[in-house]
């Protein structure tokens, strides 16, 4: 409910032309993805395609913006964007998730083709109440990662198989991805996605929000550069 929610304040707030083939032949490797709608979304940042997915569990949804032939010669380039509250909608300045998700969209529009996949991984992947407890620790000293493991969770609970498999149902099975993360890098391409080039996802940093980034770079190993 809360991704239906964030979805139709992300419209509102700010989120290709061409309309993409669904990939029907991967329907019968991933019986349990399913394209329940699609509708053309004219944005700030151009006209995009919008598609709507869903799988086996509550979390299982996503939506993905589509721009250009997916399955031209070029690989598009692509960002598997965590959703984020905070971040997203409410202009929180204490991560880069907002900033992330513009640039992305920038990028994507100028690029011949691109997806932008955006998923209810919130906090990566521990859910919004339990994002808000980490906080709360946080405010007390903690990091990022301290706080999700002093919460019982791993520091990125997060998963891509099934962001991969609505990849290769949108008909982009060999990607440039936008992304400092080398484990979904990782992750991915062990799920049958080939990604040709890793491309920085590194907006401006904030002073509120460097200290979280200098975190994700010494604890979680994520590809930033200035710090």
């Amino acid at each position: 409910m809360i991704f239906s929610l964030l979805l139709t304040l992300l419209y509102c707030s700010f989120p290709m032309s061409a309309k993409s083939r669904s990939g029907r032949r991967s329907k019968k490797k991933h019986p349990d993805l399913r394209m329940v709608a699609h509708a053309d979304l004219p944005t700030r940042y151009g006209p995009f395609t919008i598609y709507g997915f869903s799988g086996r569990g509550p979390r299982e949804e996503a939506v993905a913006l589509v721009r250009g032939n997916l399955r031209g010669k070029a690989a598009p380039l692509v960002r598997v964007h965590s959703q984020c509250l905070t971040g997203d909608v409410l202009t929180s300045l204490r991560c880069d998730c907002r900033a992330q998700l513009e640039l992305s969209l920038r990028k994507i529009r100028r690029a011949p083709s691109g997806v932008l996949l955006y998923l209810p991984q919130e906090g990566r992947g521990i859910g919004l109440m339990n994002k808000l407890r980490a906080y709360q620790l946080q405010d007390g000293g903690m990091d990022t990662v301290e706080a999700n493991e002093t919460l019982g969770f791993a520091a990125d609970a997060r998963d891509y198989q099934f962001s991969a498999q609505i990849l290769k149902q949108l008909g982009a099975r060999k990607i440039r991805l936008l992304s400092n993360n080398p484990e979904k890098v990782r992750q991915l391409e062990r799920a049958g996605i080939r990604v040709v080039e890793r491309i920085p996802c590194q907006p401006r940093v904030s002073k509120i929000s460097r200290s979280y980034l200098q975190t994700k770079k010494s604890k979680m190993g994520h590809l930033l550069e200035g710090f």
